[in-house]
């Protein structure tokens, strides 16, 4: 039985120190990975369903193939807002340089903390502006002249997704 009571310490010991090797540059990454995944997952969802719209429109009039591919595109900002924010989370981190040694695991999940914002923000933002975007292609079926309105109010949800970039990046920034 103390066999069995020293073993388990042992094994306590090798994963604190795995955790303190390697815990915080994996909360860390886990954070980049979201910031650049969720949004992108929304991003597919969103212009998904504006495309869907949009092709109901187009088997009617093709000649609306412009401002149906506007109104799709605008939910795959956040899916860029996303990569941004995980580009300047790496190189911040210093992955890039390759020198990613010594990270503690409060600074990982500074980091993780830090992603949050544009992972969560972007994948609801973006598939909340697709549904948006297929209004919009509604108001361009039935009055064309007023197509644009739709996309005041497609940018209206756009300015949460900015939000969202604004918050990652100001906490990256200030992760010592």
């Amino acid at each position: 039985m103390g066999t069995d009571i020293i073993q388990a310490i042992e094994q306590n010991a090798a994963a604190q120190s795995f955790l303190g090797a390697f815990g915080g540059l994996a909360l860390a990454l886990l954070g980049a990975g979201l910031a650049a995944v969720l949004p992108g997952i929304g991003s597919a969802k969103g212009t998904g369903i504006a495309g869907e719209a949009g092709t109901g429109l187009l088997c009617q009039d093709p000649s609306k193939f412009g401002k149906v591919m506007i109104l799709q595109v605008i939910p795959g900002t956040q899916g860029l807002y996303g990569l941004v924010v995980w580009f300047f989370a790496i190189y911040s981190m210093g992955l890039l340089g390759g020198d990613v040694s010594g990270m503690t695991v409060a600074q990982g999940l500074q980091y993780l903390c830090a992603c949050l914002p544009m992972a969560l923000g972007g994948l609801f933002s973006a598939i909340a502006q697709g549904r948006v975007a297929a209004g919009s292609i509604n108001i361009l079926a039935k009055k064309p002249d007023d197509w644009s309105k739709g996309m005041v109010l497609c940018i209206t949800v756009e300015f949460y997704a900015i939000l969202a970039l604004l918050a990652s990046m100001l906490m990256i920034i200030n992760i010592s």
